[in-house]
């Protein structure tokens, strides 16, 4: 009997893809969650896809993180130069800056 290292070499590299997957999906929910990238990252690499699926049932750190205004699908975006001109002129704690030499 021979034993055969290339039939499981296919099945590894997928289990790896899956294993690499599911930390960053941990590490995302938790660092939109409040708690940090770190802590995601270690559960997902330690638990595997089982750790992905713990973060989506642990609840947010507290109202004012990240999951409430933002789903993890969704994508961030940088305030645009209006919007903070916009805040400048309501009173709003952004800083507009001239460009006028």
């Amino acid at each position: 009997m021979t034993l055969v290292l290339a039939a499981i070499g296919a099945k590894a590299l997928y289990l790896c893809y899956i294993w690499l997957l599911s930390a960053i999906f941990a590490s995302e929910l938790s660092r939109s969650k409040g708690y940090g990238e770190k802590l995601g990252l270690g559960t997902g690499l330690i638990l595997s896809a089982i750790g992905a699926l713990i973060w989506l049932v642990i609840p947010p750190k507290d109202a004012t993180a990240e999951w409430h205004e933002r789903k993890p699908w969704q994508r961030r975006h940088k305030p645009r130069e209006s919007e903070m001109a916009g805040d400048a002129q309501a009173g709003g704690s952004a800083t507009a800056i001239s460009t006028d030499t």
